[in-house]
């Protein structure tokens, strides 16, 4: 399974550290998702990435950032529907519900089902499927290996998740509530936490 990291919506001191050590420890793809940020500040961040695992980064935002960089490529979402003219590199895309699936599949490298599980950094974002829902979608052959389970992944539930034939998980507040941005200075349990979600996915 394909194993991808959703950043912090805020930026933080360590950040690049922490990033460029989960890098080291096998992280496949990291989602640079930096809602209503600036582009200086996106900028900064890459720079300070080593450019040796630049090519593993999908930007949200600030799609002129993938020529620039040389990031691996940009991501769809309701707030950024469209790829810039004339771009031929690679695309992935949330979609909200089942009936966009078929349709984004077609169009992108792979797409992000959202809401999968209860989120755990959003509490209000409930689950929008039942497992049976997810289920039946695999059997109809809608959940397939271009699928990624986003909402909600956390280490005890990606068997259920590699059950029920997604192709990787999208990981954000299981990993991120075990480091305090605003005050944290010691990232080693998230790191610990990293490598035990890289062994469930392996």
């Amino acid at each position: 399974m394909k194993l991808i990291l959703l950043t912090s919506p805020e930026f933080f001191v360590e950040e690049d550290k922490i990033l460029t050590s989960l890098f080291e420890e096998g992280l496949d793809q990291l989602h640079l998702r930096k809602p209503a940020s600036e582009p200086v500040y996106c900028e900064r961040l890459l720079t300070l990435i080593p450019e040796e695992f630049r090519g593993r980064i999908i930007t949200h935002d600030h799609f002129y950032l993938y020529e620039e960089f040389g990031l691996m490529g940009i991501h769809l979402t309701a707030r950024n529907s469209e790829p810039p003219k004339n771009y031929k590199g690679l695309i992935t895309c949330t979609c909200y519900n089942m009936e966009q699936l078929a349709e984004a599949k077609s169009t992108s490298a792979y797409v992000c089902l959202n809401r999968t599980l209860d989120s755990i950094s959003e509490p209000q974002m409930t689950a929008q499927y039942t497992t049976e829902d997810l289920r039946e979608a695999a059997r109809q052959g809608l959940i397939d290996r271009k699928v990624m389970a986003q909402g909600g992944i956390a280490l005890e539930n990606i068997p259920l998740i590699r059950e029920l034939g997604f192709g990787g998980v999208v990981v954000r507040g299981d990993l991120w509530k075990r480091f305090n941005i605003h005050s944290g200075a010691d990232f080693k349990p998230l790191i610990a936490h990293f490598r035990n979600l890289r062994k469930a996915t392996n």
